[in-house]
């Protein structure tokens, strides 16, 4: 296909877009001209059947296909669910899926938090906001690969002279200073440590963001109150600002903790799950699309499903709660 053959292409998809949503909104207008009420459900029906294709069908599918051995045809009940939970592989699987969800949410939520107040009212605060920010216009594929850059390794023998330059910056920074270079993704379990500062680089200016807005909407009045009272910078912080924006706290620790159950990019990008990194989102598709299992990684896939609504369920109550309030 050339290129006049696909602007016509590209042309005749918009004319029929277009024609599409002209016929919806003339079926709306004749219906509300006949005094037909219920036009949401015009709408709302298309979507729900999509939903029930779209989602809840391959959901119960994933489910049932869980319950089936690899290929997919000897029902053998919660055995997989068994081999997640005893297999040395998948529990290894499941440790770092753990590691994940407890250290980046806090680490980059501390981060967003102390950086926002440090440059909250100082100059070229905008500037600043924006710097942190901008690994959040990256995809997780693009951080990946620019991190894997920084964790480059070349070999090297401290008792030759002449070694490969490193073009790692951070093997560069220890020969600099006198250190051996290492191998940052491939040492275990420090490797986990290194994949996850990825995450916490892209998602510490998402958690700035927010919680840059949250302080900013503290009641001036209560800030004032508290500065004639005599507080200290840090009784300031504890007793007014954490209590003030508390459910945006926990808005943005669930949201960095959902994002870090579903991670794969990362470790995909960096080590393909490989030398003791992978993660349950990433198991999954190992195993359902590398492995040929797929029982085990429609078991996967459930687990992951479940792990993620308790703090979905979390998050709405403490929403609610803030409403209420």
């Amino acid at each position: 296909m050339n290129v006049a053959d696909k602007l016509v292409a590209m042309v005749l998809a918009l004319v029929a877009f277009a024609a599409v949503i002209g016929l919806v909104l003339l079926v709306v207008s004749l219906l509300e001209r006949r005094g037909v009420r219920r036009v949401a459900w015009f709408f709302v029906g298309p979507t729900v059947v999509l939903l029930l294709i779209g989602l809840v069908y391959p959901a119960g599918r994933t489910v049932v296909r869980s319950l089936y051995d690899a290929a997919g045809t000897s029902f053998i009940g919660l055995s997989n669910y068994t081999a997640v939970f005893s297999s040395p592989d998948q529990l290894v699987v499941l440790r770092n899926t753990v590691l994940w969800v407890l250290v980046t949410p806090v680490v980059a939520t501390v981060v967003g938090l102390l950086y926002a107040i440090w440059v909250n009212g100082a100059r070229g605060e905008a500037a600043a906001k924006a710097l942190i920010f901008l690994p959040m216009a990256i995809s997780f594929v693009g951080a990946s690969i620019i991190w894997k850059f920084v964790y480059e390794y070349r070999f090297y023998d401290p008792t030759v002279a002449n070694n490969p330059a490193q073009i790692g910056l951070l093997n560069q920074l220890l020969v600099w200073v006198g250190l051996p270079p290492q191998q940052f993704l491939l040492n275990q379990p420090w490797n986990n440590l290194f994949l996850i500062v990825v995450m916490i680089w892209i998602q510490a200016g998402f958690a700035m963001t927010i919680l840059s807005a949250a302080i900013k909407a503290i009641p001036g009045e209560i800030v004032e109150a508290a500065r004639l009272d005599g507080v200290t910078a840090s009784e300031m912080f504890r007793f007014v600002t954490v209590p003030a924006i508390r459910p945006t706290l926990v808005v943005v620790l669930t949201t960095i903790a959902i994002g870090c159950l579903k991670v794969f990019d990362i470790v995909r990008t960096m080590t393909g799950g490989l030398y003791g990194t992978s993660v349950v989102a990433n198991e999954f598709y190992t195993q359902s699309f590398t492995a040929g299992n797929q029982g085990l990684g429609a078991a996967l896939a459930v687990l992951l499903f479940i792990l993620v609504i308790p703090i979905i369920v979390y998050n709405v109550r403490q929403l609610r709660r803030a409403e209420a309030r």
